[in-house]
């Protein structure tokens, strides 16, 4: 007598085997598919945690510090709204020309890191084998690699007096240029160039050969080719690059300590008032970030970063 098997119902067995821990679970599963929004809402909570409350929110308790006042005879910070520490800023001297200074040195580090990443970019992307790119597209992120007091210091022992520089330049009759504004440009030049360099070189890339090839038949030049041809094509990449090292060279203040000799920047002021008057520190930093985001809108209305 042959016994046929009782096949239980797929159904019947998920059932019989899901607890209440199953059955809520995919309550909230069918819940949260019919809420988009939810599911959304859900899933940015904690970035925008971390977004509003550690980042918006610590620059708007230094904003508010910015308003404070150190009482002079016990040197201890109270909290109140006052504008002395922007009308100290406004009115003296020394704090103009602190920020007029930093600000030069950051246009000077972004040009000179646009001079460099150009031709080697334009060479990278058009003329290079692909050995020779390769080894040039480590050498450029190889600074990445090191610690920032390593290459800083590098660059501090390389202008000192007997150091690597006056060595080569001795015999021609020259001496190192010593610490000072010239070596902090170099320096942060040599910090940032990377962040210039990768999207020049990436635009390069995606600019076709024709258009090269058609510029050299109708007569261009290399030069006229670079201007009419390269150059309004790697706006957007120039300006995107230029953000970082304008940016990152505004608000740097060790490789100043260490190679800037006297110069005096942003953020040396600020480290030095960091303990002995904390608002007047706090109104300081208002104008980096006041000058990237007027940087920023500018750069947004020149239309360079539609596509970002």
């Amino acid at each position: 007598m042959n016994r046929q098997a009782v096949i239980t119902p797929p159904s019947v067995r998920s059932a019989a085997s899901d607890g209440p821990a199953a059955r809520r679970s995919g309550a909230l599963s069918r819940w949260l598919y019919s809420r988009p929004r939810v599911r959304l809402g859900a899933l940015l909570v904690l970035p925008l945690a971390w977004l509003g409350v550690l980042y918006i929110g610590s620059l708007l308790l230094l904003f508010a510090t910015a308003f404070w006042r150190v009482d002079t005879f016990t040197s201890k910070v109270q909290p109140a709204f006052t504008l002395d520490n922007f009308v100290r800023l406004a009115t003296e001297p020394a704090y103009q020309a602190t920020a007029l200074r930093t600000i030069g040195i950051s246009l000077a580090v972004t040009l000179l890191c646009a001079a460099v990443a150009l031709p080697l970019g334009l060479y990278m992307a058009k003329v290079a084998s692909r050995r020779v790119r390769t080894l040039l597209a480590i050498g450029i992120a190889l600074p990445l690699w090191a610690g920032y007091l390593v290459k800083v210091y590098s660059w501090r022992i390389s202008f000192t007096t007997g150091g690597p520089l006056d060595w080569l330049l001795r015999p021609f009759g020259l001496d190192a240029p010593g610490y000072g504004t010239g070596a902090l440009v170099v320096t942060l030049a040599y910090l940032w160039f990377p962040f210039m360099a990768v999207p020049v070189y990436s635009a390069l890339r995606q600019i076709p050969e024709n258009l090269f090839e058609a510029s050299s038949d109708l007569g261009g030049r290399s030069w006229a080719t670079v201007r009419h041809v390269a150059l309004p094509l790697l706006k957007p990449a120039l300006i995107a690059g230029s953000i970082f090292t304008f940016s990152l060279s505004l608000g740097d203040y060790i490789a100043a300590q260490f190679v800037g000799g006297k110069t005096q920047v942003i953020g040396t002021v600020i480290a030095s008032n960091i303990n002995l008057n904390p608002p007047l520190a706090a109104a300081f930093s208002m104008v980096p970030l006041a000058v990237v985001v007027l940087y920023l809108l500018a750069a947004r209305r020149s239309g360079a970063l539609k596509h970002f």
